[in-house]
């Protein structure tokens, strides 16, 4: 039984994880699922059918409460909200593979940027129906909805999703575009940033108030290359970019000195980026030192 219990881990951090945008609060959620789990008495832990199924609804419903009091705990945020960056565990993170999240583009950063519009009803229902293969009748039991309500939710959800993410470019191709963008920032090659960024793209850049970044988003190519190329110039010591993937998807992982210092994610339409964002809150880069 304990065997059987452990091995659903993994699951659930992934689902924590797409539903939070935050792999410690999800290491905390399924942690607190597991605490209820031990604390039921022996003869209850018999009486449950499917323990995983049970460890999953707990989890779901512990992430519901979090979505809730994260949006008054986001309000107070200094700054821009970036969900938590992941690297590829093939590039040296040392995580345990039950703590790793599988990399897909129910992670990328476009997805659970989308998802951060939503309420916690709509994402949860999203994530769990869409990601995760669930059944409305099985989400109501976790939401306590009704099947076509939590369908109306999944619905309006994919909504938000279509609107605000446009179709993610090739993989190979948006790595390209992101090394050309690496050599034409290394160069301070501002025309040829202009050129790789589309005219209406944003930077949004997460500090947390723990670092110096820009607290609103920056509008326009020419503007957001302007500004990246004045970081690179003002920042003391070794400035070095290096090509990373970030949420299963091509990215740059900046350092000072040999020290993580952000990470740049990116969305790209065509030959041109139409979004970056720049996480530099060191809360948020555990997983890159």
């Amino acid at each position: 039984m304990t065997d059987a219990i452990l091995s659903e881990r993994r699951h659930l951090i992934n689902l924590g994880y797409r539903l939070l945008g935050s792999l410690a609060e999800a290491e905390d959620a399924v942690q607190e699922a597991y605490a209820r789990w031990y604390a039921l008495s022996r003869p209850k832990q018999d009486e449950i059918a499917s323990p995983g199924a049970w460890l999953t609804t707990v989890t779901s419903r512990i992430c519901l409460d979090l979505l809730g009091s994260a949006r008054a705990r986001r309000e107070r945020y200094v700054g821009e909200w970036i969900p938590e960056p992941l690297p590829d565990p093939a590039e040296g993170s040392t995580a345990d593979p039950a703590d790793r999240v599988t990399l897909d583009e129910s992670v990328s950063m476009a997805f659970l940027v989308a998802l951060e519009s939503m309420t916690p009803a709509q994402r949860v229902a999203l994530v769990l129906h869409d990601v995760f293969r669930y059944s409305f009748s099985e989400i109501a039991e976790i939401t306590g909805r009704t099947p076509a309500a939590c369908r109306e939710l999944a619905s309006a959800a994919r909504r938000r999703v279509s609107a605000s993410a446009p179709p993610a470019a090739l993989a190979v191709h948006h790595a390209g575009v992101v090394r050309d963008f690496k050599h034409a920032w290394e160069a301070q090659d501002i025309p040829a940033l202009v050129g790789l960024l589309d005219p209406g793209a944003t930077f949004t850049a997460d500090g947390g108030g723990l670092v110096t970044t820009v607290l609103d988003p920056i509008e326009g190519g020419d503007r957001i290359a302007e500004f990246i190329v004045a970081v690179a110039t003002r920042v003391p010591g070794d400035f070095t970019i290096t090509e990373r993937t970030v949420n299963g998807r091509p990215g740059l992982l900046i350092e000072n000195d040999g020290v993580t210092a952000s990470v740049y994610a990116f969305d790209i339409a065509g030959d041109r980026i139409t979004r970056i964002w720049a996480v530099r809150n060191p809360e948020k880069l555990r997983a890159w030192q």
